[in-house]
This record gives C-alpha cells, sequence and structure tokens, in this order.
C-alpha cells in the first residue's frame, strides 16, 4: 500500500511540475520576451515547438534558456537568464516542446 502511495504521489509531482511551467515562465521573467503563440521580443514558445520538433532538444534549449544564444531566430540575441538554474531550464525546455 505504501508503494503504491509513493508512486501517486511521484506521478501526482511530476504532473503539477509539468503544469506549473507557465508560472515557472512568468516568476524567471521568459514573458517579458516571450509568448506561447506569438513573437513578442523572441520567437513564440509554440514555434520553438516546432523547429525542434522530433529531435531531442531539451538539453539544448535548456543551455539557451541559461546562457542565452543568437543567430537562431535573427539578429536580437537571447540574453543569459542567471534567475534560472539547470532542473528549471529543463523544466522549461520540456514544457516548451510540450506545446506543438
Amino acid at each position: 500500500m505504501k508503494r503504491k502511495l509513493f508512486a501517486l504521489l511521484i506521478v501526482a509531482t511530476a504532473s503539477m511540475s509539468v503544469l506549473a511551467s507557465p508560472e515557472l515562465a512568468q516568476k524567471k521573467n521568459c514573458l517579458a520576451c516571450h509568448a506561447v503563440d506569438h513573437k513578442v521580443v523572441g520567437p513564440g514558445y509554440k514555434d520553438i515547438a516546432k523547429k525542434y520538433s522530433g529531435q531531442d532538444a531539451v538539453v539544448k534549449l535548456a543551455g539557451k534558456i541559461m546562457k542565452g544564444g543568437a543567430g537562431v531566430w535573427g539578429v536580437v540575441p537571447m540574453p543569459a537568464n542567471p534567475q534560472v538554474n539547470e532542473a528549471d531550464a529543463k523544466q522549461l525546455a520540456s514544457w516548451i516542446l510540450s506545446l506543438k
């Protein structure tokens, strides 16, 4: 019985973390430059998901979220986000890639 409850708790926690990604994006100031379905300063998250569809891009995108990047979406660079740790970056990247 305890194992079943523990397994259920793990599944519930994982589900909550995926659902919490929009809130995490807001908390980490990602939404100052990005939106889910349209370009703001940077590309919309759905466009990012389309571009990386079929790729295992969580680690790649997590790195860009933390360290920044340039040249992939035009001339405006994405600055590094020192507020985001690796776990948060991977969670955000997973959520973005799920928005196909």
